[in-house]
């Protein structure tokens, strides 16, 4: 890398709002295109944006006249563009009356396209760019130009794609846009292509728009740059045709971190932007997606949290700090002593080293059943523990409840009592219930009355999913105080079993 690459600015183009919602199933709606704009543009300060296709829909126009509304005020209206097709009047009045002031037209790049799909020939071809270009600039628009699938033509007929380059130069076309429409290319084979363009044309601005079908799409972003472009293409969350196009984040860290280049963008902002673009595409990302996925930032071998812990061993340029993110540490069956001690430090809790080995064997037990656990968790994990006692007077062995709508609850239970097993079945209008009957009937052979229930309380973390661990609370009523027990399991009912069978046992150990 020499340094003048060190020092060249990089533009990205971002085409979320127009690649990206030919997406299969993603439509946004007017109030989402025009608040994905903004983010883009004010928040994470993308160069450039394309917002529509003309002459799509009224819902269409309707928001690009909202995202070019809004420009004006902020003055960014420059940098909103809109792809427009070569038909004379028809794209560039739509986008005229849109409020529009930039048009992507789009050419035919290869002379397959040309041939086969319109049936024109080259000079046929460049007569209606003309006069469509020639109109556009008649009604004050700049014109960028595609060449639609010029990877392909490329490869197929040079002369073709010189012959329409130097055909049009003389319109005063602000970029030419080089899509690979198909994501056919390789890194050498994008570098090898530019190259030669630029060469061929040192005086003219080209953009690289890739596409990922053979998952490339980053890579040939590098080899661009590398060429010699200074524009680049990309989506939120990798969104559009197929295998979508190259992913902003992964593009806009690549070049950064890699190639040294110069960005605009907020880094920042990464992350949150993505988040708006998953909820309005309803397009979820994979939790592994580099830079934006939810566990990329996750250590979750416990040998990895010692040596963060010790000297940042596992940390690298890629920090969650730099995406206003931050470093998680997975509590589950790999957990070691420094998973936990991060996550207790997150919480501001302290615990005596014996009670640190109680609480992590706790968690290796639970992960080894494949339970979810997280930080928010281990508040119901550690009271748990804190509350328990070497004695154990009865020990559930099989617990079996079933519950149905409009029908009454049961519950089959067998339980060991100081070494000796019993069983015991009973019915109620819950679960809780059911079982409660089912203890009442065993515990009567060792003349042990259940108290009264005088509160029940259930509660799960904040933000908890449907599998997070759940907390049960029970108060029972004493001849002298009050006792209340606590359980913990990510069932509901059995939670509550487990908090009525410390309260057994306490009873049972005072008797």
């Amino acid at each position: 890398m020499t340094s003048s690459q060190s020092t060249r600015h990089i533009r990205l183009m971002d085409t979320t709002l127009r690649d990206g919602e030919q997406t299969q199933g993603v439509s946004f709606s007017v109030n989402e295109k025009v608040n994905i704009a903004r983010a883009l543009l004010q928040s994470l300060k993308v160069d450039r944006i394309e917002v529509a296709s003309a002459c799509v829909s009224a819902g269409e126009k309707e928001a690009v006249a909202k995202i070019t509304a809004w420009a004006v005020k902020e003055g960014l209206l420059d940098r909103v563009e809109v792809l427009g097709f070569v038909d004379y009047k028809r794209s560039v009045d739509w986008i005229v009356s849109a409020g529009g002031k930039v048009i992507n037209l789009l050419s035919k790049g290869s002379e397959k396209h040309c041939r086969e799909q319109l049936g024109k020939d080259l000079p046929t071809h460049v007569a209606d760019i003309e006069r469509t270009v020639e109109y556009a600039k008649e009604q004050g628009l700049k014109v960028n130009m595609y060449l639609e699938d010029w990877s392909n033509g490329f490869r197929d007929s040079k002369d073709y794609v010189f012959g329409l380059i130097n055909d049009t130069r003389h319109l005063g076309i602000g970029h030419y846009l080089l899509p690979d429409t198909l994501g056919l290319l390789s890194p050498y084979e994008v570098h090898a292509a530019l190259t030669e363009m630029l060469q061929t044309f040192p005086d003219l601005e080209f953009d690289f728009h890739p596409h990922n079908d053979y998952g490339l799409a980053t890579a040939n972003v590098m080899a661009a740059v590398q060429a010699g472009i200074n524009n680049v293409h990309c989506t939120v969350n990798c969104l559009g045709e197929r295998a979508g196009n190259a992913s902003l984040a992964e593009v806009a860290v690549v070049l950064k971190d890699k190639l040294g280049m110069q960005l605009s963008i907020d880094e920042s902002r990464i992350a949150v932007v993505s988040r708006m673009v998953e909820n309005f595409s309803g397009k979820w990302i994979a939790a592994n997606t580099p830079i934006v996925g939810a566990d990329v930032f996750t250590q979750t071998a416990g040998i990895h949290a010692d040596g963060d812990m010790k000297g940042d061993l596992y940390v690298s340029k890629l920090s969650p700090e730099r995406f206003a993110r931050k470093r998680v540490y997975a509590l589950g069956k790999m957990s070691g002593k420094a998973s936990l001690i991060n996550n207790l430090d997150e919480l501001g809790i302290s615990l005596s080293e014996e009670d640190q080995a109680k609480v992590l064997q706790r968690i290796v037990k639970l992960g080894d059943t494949k339970q979810i656990i997280t930080s928010e968790d281990l508040p119901f994990i550690i009271a748990d523990v804190m509350e328990s006692r070497e004695y154990y007077h009865i020990e559930l062995l099989n617990c079996y409840i079933n519950s149905g709508l409009d029908v009454e609850s049961t519950a089959s239970v067998r339980v060991s009592i100081n070494g000796v097993e019993h069983q015991g079945s009973g019915s109620g209008n819950g679960g809780f219930a059911a079982f409660i009957d089912a203890m009442e009937k065993i515990l009567q052979t060792q003349d042990f009355v259940m108290p009264p229930l005088l509160d029940y309380e259930v509660h799960i973390p904040r933000g908890g999913k449907s599998n997070a661990l759940t907390e049960c609370i029970i108060t029972w009523q004493g001849t002298g105080k009050d006792l209340k027990t606590r359980g913990v399991d990510s069932n509901q009912v059995l939670a509550a079993v487990k908090a009525t069978l410390r309260m057994i046992n306490i009873k049972l150990h005072a008797e």
